[in-house]
């Protein structure tokens, strides 16, 4: 999607454009416009993305492991009701 590169690029060209303006607050306006609307998009970061994809797989992972230790639990109870 939109990474901190595409940003940059962006930002650099209305820079260029800003330079040669007499707007001054024009540069400003126009990031908090970007920002404001890719915020709305509800963008998140690369790393925020790897963060939670971690937090996902360590989460399923530890119910994996209580999946496993329930069946054995109920294993237990169902072998001793028998006897």
């Amino acid at each position: 999607m939109f990474n901190s590169i595409f940003l940059s690029e962006i930002s650099n060209k209305i820079r260029e454009i800003i330079q040669n303006s007499p707007v001054g607050d024009l540069e400003k306006n126009i990031n908090a416009l970007l920002k404001g609307a890719f915020t709305k998009m509800e963008l998140i970061s690369r790393e925020e993305f790897d963060i939670q994809a971690e937090v996902l797989r360590n989460t399923r992972n530890k119910l994996e492991e209580l999946e496993i230790k329930q069946a054995a639990l109920e294993a237990q109870i169902s072998k001793e009701n028998q006897s």
